[in-house]
């Protein structure tokens, strides 16, 4: 049964029972801010399905027990913006975590499986789609849109109780709660990425000074959006950034020239831009490359590949799982393990992947 809870006394007198488990999931809106905006917190506790409205005055306050008592297990889904959201609007984060999607892909029943595929792949029951673009922060909500809602956190013990016992019968459910524990580390450091030019796809055609002023234009764009509160792409779209980085205009005139040709370039920050572009980082000698497309690189990036799709299979888990591309251009560069590959993951693959790097 599903219960509105209009006030934080309500929260705050069932947090006297200290379940051993709860269901959470969030519902928010991220269309034109760059934090999430929280609009509903869904949990499950006991045979109960509590929805929760954060924009009570002092309904934070009552949520952040629940989230930081650690003898309570929490049970999500795809936690990783939710995380983002408690974070940002109670200051606090879900200790310890079972994430559902990650467990089912460490267990080998699939990777990356939305909510609804995973519930029906376990418990049969189809659930609906219908209210995934409602607007979330609108009172009062529908009784679909709270159908909805309560549906999200409604089979998570179910899911929760058969992936424990998959992932016990392969002894990895200390993976799962490394990940788990690494995610929230993770938005807990709240630095964003430090390199992200390596997540561009388009880093590996850089030349490396290229590829520093690209480091410097993604590091500027982030502070925007935080400081605005505005979406990434609204300060500085991607292909713009690669345009500059790629072929440096020669002088602030010159930069004002290109920005004629993109509508969205940022007119009023450009002057803060053109430094940005033009004066090193403090920490840029020590940035990572982008692995350059060359046939030696592509032949070393093949073998690496090869391997962890071997051991991949052998796993039994889904591809990408190990080590994604990114994590692989990075340690055939610079032969150092990055942290995303630390842990178990490192264990796993480093005796097979330490003999093909340059160094071995």
């Amino acid at each position: 049964m599903a219960y509105w809870i209009k006030h934080p006394s309500e929260l705050e007198e069932r947090y006297q029972q200290r379940p051993d488990r709860i269901g959470l999931d969030t519902e928010f809106i991220r269309e034109r801010t760059y934090w999430p905006q929280l609009a509903l917190v869904q949990m499950a506790v006991g045979n109960e399905i509590l929805l929760i409205d954060p924009l009570i005055p002092g309904m934070c306050d009552a949520l952040k027990p629940w989230l930081t008592d650690t003898s309570i297990t929490k049970v999500m889904h795809s936690a990783s913006e939710d995380l983002v959201a408690f974070k940002s609007a109670c200051d606090a984060l879900p200790r310890p975590l079972f994430d559902t999607q990650i467990a089912a892909a460490l267990a080998g029943i699939g990777g990356g499986m939305g909510y609804q595929k995973l519930v029906a792949e376990i418990t049969g029951v189809t659930l609906p789609k219908g209210e995934t673009r409602s607007d979330w922060l609108k009172r009062p909500l529908s009784d679909a849109q709270l159908e909805y809602a309560a549906d999200d956190v409604e089979y998570l013990f179910a899911l929760h109780d058969t992936l424990s016992e998959h992932l016990q019968a392969k002894d990895r459910m200390q993976w799962l709660m490394d990940d788990g524990e690494r995610m929230i580390a993770s938005v807990a450091r709240d630095e964003g990425e430090h390199w992200p030019h390596l997540s561009m796809r388009a880093s590996q055609f850089l030349e490396p000074e290229a590829q520093l002023r690209l480091l410097r234009l993604l590091r500027w764009r982030e502070h925007q959006a935080r400081l605005s509160d505005k979406p990434r792409s609204w300060i500085l779209d991607n292909e713009l950034a690669n345009l500059l980085a790629r072929t440096p205009p020669a002088d602030y005139e010159a930069m004002l020239k290109v920005f004629g040709r993109f509508p969205k370039a940022p007119r009023k920050l450009a002057q803060s831009l053109w430094e940005a572009l033009t004066t090193p980082l403090p920490d840029e000698a020590e940035a990572p490359m982008a692995l350059q497309a060359t046939e030696g690189n592509k032949a070393a990036f093949k073998r690496l590949q090869d391997a962890v799709a071997k051991l991949t299979t052998e796993l039994g888990l889904p591809d990408g799982l190990l080590a994604s591309r990114k994590h692989l251009e990075s340690l055939l560069e610079s032969g150092q393990w990055p942290n995303a590959l630390a842990g178990w993951r490192q264990q796993q693959l480093e005796p097979i992947l330490r003999p093909l790097l340059p160094e071995a």
